[in-house]
């Protein structure tokens, strides 16, 4: 494989500093991002920054499927283990740390290299946030005390009645973004999606260019049966036994996550182990499903499919080509004057479609 060059100089340069570009990556889980990304963030000599509502979580590994450090290939991976499985986290949180991330990244005169599923954080962090009005804590104890005598789904179908776009999108269990909705209806008396929808995420920071992956669906849900299968070869079942005897109750947002709700339930006694494997297989296809209808009404995706032959290697090639052109076309809106070269970056990543570069330090 050839080593080459990554497109940008590391320091600081009008292209990173002016016009901030980002290279975003998404799509449904086990479509193969992670793999994809440690080799287009050494073509990039960039990071890799994570956007995953799961991975923010320290001694969550095999459940979130955190790539080992053996794997990264010397890759940086940032925006993960931020915190403990017991810690409150939300997106305006994320958006903090990624802005962080990704303006120290610019300084650097580098590209970062955005990558997840969490399709709400990415729009945050490309559009901003709409923060809202503060918690109703008295409301917030009620509803709570709703969903225990009423059952789980029952906020559920209470916000599919004044919101049903919204709740189309939530899964039924979610009770923390369920609480919200119905929390800002109560406050304001509008739905919480006309409300974003009116905020309309205006802001925009960066320069993006938005690259989505995606592939048949039976190749999909092969690749999610294998993937469950390989978790529990790794441990899940212990990973989860573990968090559980460190004090992280089945009620925290952290242990409702795929794998972590099925494995507690199994070791609760709930159902039986196969059974546990079946419901995780099965909401792990339901999620990827929500994820591809959240991303495809994101504007300004080029999808590319992946077919069972290709190797990682081939879709890193079709992204550079999409990153050069994406680069040359913000170098135009610099000027002819500007230090940044034109002809380096577009030489740069026709070289980068031969091979993947080593990291810096990125």
């Amino acid at each position: 494989m050839t080593v080459t060059k990554g497109p940008l100089t590391p320091y600081p340069s009008p292209l990173t500093e002016q016009l901030k570009p980002l290279v975003v990556l998404v799509g449904p889980t086990a479509v193969g991002k992670s793999q994809v990304a440690i080799l287009l963030a050494k073509a990039l000599g960039t990071a890799v920054l994570a956007a995953d509502s799961r991975q923010v979580y320290r001694d969550m590994d095999i459940g979130t499927d955190k790539p080992k450090l053996s794997e990264r290939q010397g890759v940086p991976h940032r925006l993960i283990d931020l915190v403990q499985p017991d810690h409150p986290f939300n997106v305006g949180m994320y958006r903090r740390y990624a802005l962080a991330e990704i303006d120290r990244l610019h300084c650097r005169g580098l590209v970062p290299l955005l990558v997840g599923g969490t399709g709400l954080y990415i729009r945050a962090l490309l559009r901003g946030l709409w923060e809202g009005p503060p918690a109703d804590w008295s409301f917030r104890a009620r509803l709570l005390d709703e969903a225990r005598l009423k059952g789980a789904t029952h906020l559920h179908d209470t916000l599919a009645l004044i919101d049903p776009e919204l709740a189309d999108r939530l899964h039924p269990h979610d009770l923390v973004k369920i609480i919200r909705a119905l929390e800002v209806h109560h406050l304001l008396g509008r739905p919480l999606s006309d409300l974003h929808r009116a905020h309309a995420f205006s802001e925009a920071p960066f320069s993006p260019l938005l690259i989505g992956l995606t592939r048949e669906r039976e190749a999909l849900y092969r690749r999610i049966e294998a993937r469950v299968d390989e978790q529990l070869a790794k441990g899940l079942v212990q990973e989860t036994q573990q968090l559980l005897a460190k004090g992280y109750g089945r009620h925290l947002g952290s242990m409702k996550g795929l794998g972590y709700r099925q494995m507690a339930g199994y070791l609760a006694g709930d159902y039986e182990y196969e059974e546990a494997i079946q419901r995780l297989k099965r909401d792990t296809r339901r999620f990827a499903k929500r994820q591809m209808t959240w991303f495809r009404k994101e504007p300004d995706i080029i999808w590319l499919t992946i077919s069972e032959s290709e190797f990682p290697e081939q879709v890193v090639a079709r992204i550079l080509d999409h990153v050069g052109r994406f680069l040359s076309q913000l170098l135009t809106c610099l000027g002819p004057d500007s230090p940044t070269s034109k002809a380096a970056v577009m030489t740069s990543s026709a070289e980068g479609r031969s091979g993947v570069s080593s990291v810096g330090h990125a």
